[in-house]
């Protein structure tokens, strides 16, 4: 059920928002899938020019083996659109991203987008932060940083912060960019988009998977085959 959910999300995104002659972000996990799927199907149906701009080397792999045009951002600096997936979102569409270990280029690639779009299944729509999301609050880190930025974490903001490790290899989860990735399980709700900058002062801290203000409008599949979108309300 949570498969279809994420199919539905991810084609009625694509549907609404690629067009001819677009430079796109490509996002990364399970949901991305989907939507890269739809769209080399749009691309061939249509002939529609489209250039994609992965986040990870799972994006990249993703574009490729869908014949997809693949490029980077130093020939396209400047995108129209970015699709990706989240953890997490909450009624004001911040969200929680990085549990696959993307969140450094993620964050990159949707940042330079004229429009970010969210796509996700209902199991991740709440209120607020940490309501369905129980892992902690991604945040990639320097290695030779992670036991101080770890304790600065929990004196600063309070809860624990855990490094993630990896489960088919031995020692720690080892980022695209040769990072490693810390869960912060917070204790209350915060003020995210001070705690997100806070965070990023601190030394040793490369990003954080807060994304504060960035989607536009998220589409979530629901269990009884809708679709359910939440927009970015004007300020």
């Amino acid at each position: 059920m949570a498969e279809e959910a994420k199919r539905l999300a991810a084609c009625a995104a694509v549907d609404r928002h690629v067009q001819n002659n677009q430079v796109l972000g490509i996002g990364s996990g399970s949901t991305i899938v989907h939507a890269v799927h739809r769209l080399a199907e749009r691309v061939k149906e249509e002939n529609l020019a489209i250039v994609c701009i992965p986040t990870s080397f799972q994006a990249r792999q993703l574009i490729l083996q869908n014949g997809l045009t693949l490029s980077d951002l130093d020939r396209h600096p400047e995108l129209d659109v970015a699709i990706d997936g989240a953890d997490e979102v909450d009624s004001n569409l911040n969200l929680i991203k990085g549990g696959g270990g993307c969140l450094t280029q993620e964050k990159i690639v949707a940042g330079y987008a004229k429009c970010f779009i969210v796509i996700a299944d209902y199991r991740k729509k709440s209120e607020s932060l940490g309501e369905q999301w129980k892992k902690g609050i991604p945040i990639e880190v320097i290695p030779m940083a992670y036991v101080p930025v770890t304790r600065a974490l929990t004196k600063n903001f309070g809860g624990a912060a855990e490094l993630r490790m990896a489960v088919s290899k031995a020692g720690p989860v080892v980022t695209d960019n040769g990072n490693f990735i810390l869960d912060w399980k917070f204790d209350k709700v915060h003020e995210w988009s001070e705690v997100n900058t806070a965070i990023k002062m601190i030394p040793g801290v490369v990003e954080t998977g807060l994304f504060i203000n960035m989607a536009e409008v998220v589409y979530f599949g629901m269990e009884d085959g809708s679709v359910s979108v939440r927009e970015k309300q004007p300020r």
